[in-house]
């Protein structure tokens, strides 16, 4: 069955130690400010940040690693008129009478109704601001369907499906594999598709691109024609109606889930904070006493491993994560079928990742909100911890990386099968996309632009699939 799916023609951790408490008894001292963006430091190098107390002078230097993340230039401090969500932003703090955590920055910037950045436009593909594995080959697509066919036989073949997508970005991922998978009636035929996406803009971006033809009612519902599949669309999983095996896809979901950063100080764990400073430009400030988000931060050190805890200074946390995963968890605990979780991240604690992209370029996270993508590394072993923890009906496998993760599905014979049926042009496209897809840095074979070099995602990207216990071990995590 998998080669008839792959060969088919188609077109082109514990409490840290006593020697750094969580946290202090309250504290009355003002905020401690932060420098908004250090120096871009060297290769392999750290920088530092100091801790600045109530006197202004310099107290205990406070060691960051920042060698994996790269530094973007200080923002310009020249005076600006505020748009609309920047004056959002100053409102929210100057009635809070304080500052904000980054976790609430991050969800105004990315999903404010108004003025949030996915909320009013496309911003994928080449002429937005960054590209996902669905934009750069049809094959991955296909190989998702290869693994939710797989995933649909070991669950016994259900008369009826719920397929969920989270985040589906323009709806490429799904156009390809319905596509990929509307020779196999069976399946598709049992399939009810339910888009869970906040943005009016996307979904009108899927709509058209998943060929749907409305249907009159005033359920948000339309028929694909594709292959025939009812399309619902949703603004949370929790809205999705439940009581019917599921299958869950997440790819390039998690990482834009908003994360709270905590960083060590001599009175102990602080929560990293958005203020505004006197010059009325966004700036970190470190928490005078502990947030609610600490809850999070003690029980997510409870599942780091003593080395773990011992290096760390900086610790990245997301609640909503650990949330939506137990919400997962419970869900396919129930009602049968699994769940797939593609994303960039770690197999291990997040320090400080959190980045902004513009027009495919790293910007200052606090420059211009709304503007950038912002997102963060996918903390893979708070998911797993989390779903083990919300179900014991449920087992998590992986993570692997996406090059072995499509590999085992067999993407090489899907791209031979395809390189049979084109020209030369769309042989360079296509072997483009496999190296970006399963590839490590750049491409060995690339003849064309340097600034065009294919850069392959194949060990950044890593996979983990939730799914119910009585299922047995999901493919390719055998």
């Amino acid at each position: 069955m998998l080669r008839r799916l792959l060969t088919q023609t188609s077109s082109p951790r514990r409490l840290l130690s006593s020697k750094a408490p969580f946290f202090s008894k309250p504290s009355l001292s003002p905020f401690s400010s932060l420098p908004s963006s250090p120096d871009p430091p060297s290769s392999g190098s750290s920088t530092t940040v100091k801790h600045v107390e109530e006197s202004g002078t310099a107290g205990t230097t406070i060691s960051v690693d920042r060698s994996a993340l790269f530094i973007p230039p200080d923002h310009s401090h020249e005076p600006t008129p505020d748009s609309e969500l920047v004056k959002h932003l100053k409102s929210v703090i100057k009635f809070r009478g304080g500052p904000i955590s980054v976790a609430e920055y991050m969800e105004e910037v990315l999903t404010n109704p108004r003025a949030g950045y996915y909320m009013n436009r496309d911003v994928f593909g080449a002429h937005g601001d960054f590209i996902t594995s669905p934009e750069v080959s049809q094959m991955f697509g296909e190989m998702i369907g290869v693994w939710t066919v797989c995933l649909w036989e070991q669950m016994g073949k259900p008369e009826r499906v719920n397929l969920i997508e989270l985040g589906p970005g323009r709806g490429t991922l799904m156009v390809d594999l319905l596509r990929g998978t509307s020779k196999f009636r069976n399946f598709t035929e049992s399939l009810h598709i339910h888009l869970v996406e906040c943005s009016p803009a996307l979904q009108k971006l899927q709509h058209q691109n998943l060929r749907c033809a409305d249907e009159g009612s005033s359920e948000k519902k339309a028929i694909s024609s594709i292959a025939g599949t009812p399309v619902h669309w949703h603004a949370t999983l929790e809205d999705v109606p439940s009581g019917v095996p599921t299958i869950i896809i997440a790819h390039e979901f998690y990482d834009a889930l908003p994360v709270h950063q905590f960083q060590k100080s001599p009175r102990g764990w602080c929560e990293k904070m958005v203020d505004v400073g006197e010059d009325s430009q966004f700036r970190f400030v470190l928490s005078p006493q502990p947030t609610p988000a600490a809850l999070y931060l003690v029980k997510r050190c409870t599942w780091a491993t003593p080395e773990e805890r011992e290096k760390l200074e900086h610790v990245e946390i997301s609640p909503k994560s650990m949330d939506l995963t137990q919400e997962i968890a419970k869900r396919i605990g129930s009602d049968g079928g699994g769940a797939l979780i593609i994303d960039y991240g770690m197999d291990g604690i997040i320090s400080d990742s959190l980045q902004a992209i513009r027009e495919h370029k790293f910007v200052n996270i606090l420059d211009d909100p709304g503007s950038a993508d912002l997102s963060a590394y996918v903390d893979f072993p708070s998911i797993k911890h989390s779903a083990e923890e919300a179900s014991e009906n449920v087992t998590v496998h992986g993570p692997m990386t996406q090059s072995q993760f499509l590999g085992s599905l067999g993407i090489n014979f899907r791209v031979d099968a395809l390189l049979q049926n084109c020209d030369d042009e769309q042989a360079e496209s296509l072997r483009s996309g496999y190296w970006r897809l399963v590839g490590d840095g750049e491409a060995p074979f690339w003849e064309g632009p340097d600034e065009q070099t294919p850069i392959g995602m194949g060990t950044r990207y890593l996979a983990m699939a939730i799914v119910n216990r009585n299922q047995g071990t999901p493919a390719p995590f055998q």
